[in-house]
């Protein structure tokens, strides 16, 4: 997955507007604690990032 895809998916699932100030501000434990924007400058994955952001929103298996 490409960081634009992550992007993307954010938006669809969090509005275009909302999705980057939740990627700046929400803990996720899955990225040890981490915001989706200190893990991706950490350098985890972007395929991992969705993975744990998906486990957390509780979405659909389909996103996965």
């Amino acid at each position: 997955m490409r960081l634009a895809e992550l992007r993307e998916r954010l938006a669809r699932h969090l509005g275009a507007a909302y999705a980057p100030v939740w990627a700046s501000m929400q803990v996720i434990a899955e990225l040890q604690g981490r915001t989706v924007d200190e893990a991706l400058a950490a350098g985890v994955p972007p395929k991992q990032v969705w993975r744990a952001v998906w486990a957390y929103l509780e979405l659909d298996d389909r996103e996965r």
